[in-house]
C-alpha cells in the first residue's frame, strides 16, 4: 500500500539469517522453555537424589559378588563412580555408600531391592517423560503395568550403558600398566600420553551414555542417527559442566550453611544442573533440521459451519420503489386489454 514501507527485520534476525548455529540454539532455548524444561528438571533433581543411594547399594553390592575374586578391577569401577562428580564432599560421601555396600553385600536384602526399585522407577518414568516433552513427541497411551515394564527394561539398559561406559573409561588403567611395563611411565611423553587416553576414553564413555539417552529413553525411539551429534556435544559440554561446578560447588560450600550442608547441597546443584543440560541438549538435538522434518505439523482444529441468517424487520426503500413499479406496470397492461 502506497505510504507504508516494508518493516526491516531486527540485528538478531539478520543474525539468525546469517549464523544457522545461532538460529539453531535459540530454537532449542525457546523448545526448552516452552516444554517446561525447568520443571521437569526439577522433577528429575528430586528423584536423582531419592534414588541415589538405593540404587548404588544394589549395583554395588551386585558387583560386590560378581567381582570379589578381582578387587583391583572392582577398585578401578569405584574410582569411576566417585570421580564422575566434581566436589570432594560429594566423592566422599558416595565413597563411603559404594564401601558400604562391598561390604555388606549380603545384607542389602528384599526390601533395600524394593527401596531401589521404587525410586528408580520413579527416576526413570520422569526423565523419559522430560524427554519425550523435549522432542513433542505424543505418547502413546498404555496400561500402567506395561508402562512401569517399560520403565524398568529402559533403567536396565542405562544401568548396561553406563556399566559399559566405566568399563571403557577404566581401561586407563591399561594403559598405565603398559607404560609401566616397559619402565617409561614417568617420561613426559608417557604422562601426556596417558592424560590424552584418558580424556579420549572418559568422552567416548559418555558420548555412549547419552546417545543411548537422548535416542532410546523417549517415549517413542528415534534412531541412533539423529542423536549423534547431540550425544557428542553432551559428552563434551558435561565434562566442561563439572569444572564449572567444581568453582561453584568450592565458593558455596565455603560458607557457615555450605559446610554444614556441603555433600547433600553440592549434589542438589550437581543433579539440577546436569538435568537441566541433558535436557537443553535434547531440544537442541529435536532442533535440527532434519529432525525437525521428522516430527509431523500437528492436524488442523475441526471445521465450523455456521449458516448467517439476516432477519430485516419492515419494507426498506428498495422494496418499496420495486413494488410501486410492479404495480405501475400491471395497472398499464390492465388498460391496455381494456
Amino acid at each position: 500500500m502506497a505510504g507504508q514501507q516494508d518493516e526491516k527485520p531486527g540485528r538478531m534476525a539478520l543474525l539468525r539469517r546469517k549464523h544457522p548455529w545461532l538460529d539453531r540454539l535459540i530454537r532449542a532455548f525457546e523448545r526448552y522453555q516452552k516444554q517446561y524444561g525447568d520443571y521437569y528438571a526439577a522433577a528429575i533433581t528430586y528423584f536423582s537424589v531419592l534414588a541415589l543411594v538405593p540404587l548404588l547399594m544394589i549395583a554395588f553390592a551386585v558387583a560386590g559378588f560378581v567381582l570379589a575374586g578381582n578387587p583391583e578391577l572392582l577398585g578401578r569401577l569405584q574410582d569411576s563412580i566417585t570421580s564422575a562428580v566434581p566436589s570432594p564432599a560429594m566423592s566422599q560421601m558416595l565413597t563411603g555408600v559404594v564401601d558400604q555396600a562391598i561390604r555388606q553385600a549380603g545384607a542389602v536384602g528384599v526390601i533395600g531391592l524394593l527401596t531401589a526399585l521404587y525410586s528408580g522407577l520413579g527416576w526413570m518414568t520422569n526423565l523419559r517423560e522430560a524427554l519425550t516433552a523435549q522432542w513433542t513427541q505424543v505418547p502413546d497411551q498404555q496400561p500402567m503395568l506395561r508402562r512401569m515394564v517399560s520403565d524398568l527394561l529402559s533403567l536396565i539398559g542405562l544401568g548396561a550403558a553406563m556399566a559399559l561406559s566405566f568399563g571403557i573409561s577404566a581401561l586407563g588403567g591399561v594403559g598405565l600398566a603398559l607404560f609401566e611395563l616397559v619402565g617409561i611411565e614417568h617420561t613426559a611423553a608417557a604422562v601426556y600420553s596417558l592424560r590424552a587416553l584418558t580424556t579420549v576414553l572418559s568422552l567416548t564413555a559418555s558420548w555412549l551414555v547419552f546417545l543411548w539417552v537422548l535416542a532410546r529413553l523417549p517415549r517413542k525411539p528415534v534412531t541412533l542417527r539423529t542423536a549423534v551429534w547431540g550425544a557428542l556435544f553432551a559428552a563434551i559440554g558435561f565434562e566442561l559442566l563439572k569444572q564449572v561446578a567444581v568453582i561453584y560447588l568450592n565458593s558455596v560450600t565455603s560458607s557457615p550453611a555450605g559446610a554444614a550442608f556441603g555433600p547433600i547441597l553440592g549434589l542438589l546443584v550437581f543433579a539440577n544442573l546436569t538435568s537441566r543440560f541433558i535436557l537443553f541438549v535434547t531440544a537442541w538435538t529435536a532442533s535440527a533440521p532434519e529432525n525437525m522434518e521428522l516430527t509431523p505439523p500437528p492436524a488442523p482444529g475441526p471445521a465450523i459451519i455456521r449458516p448467517v441468517v439476516q432477519v430485516r424487520e419492515g419494507v426498506g426503500a428498495r422494496a418499496t420503489a420495486s413494488l410501486l413499479g410492479l404495480g405501475a406496470i400491471a395497472g398499464w397492461a390492465l388498460r391496455r386489454r381494456r
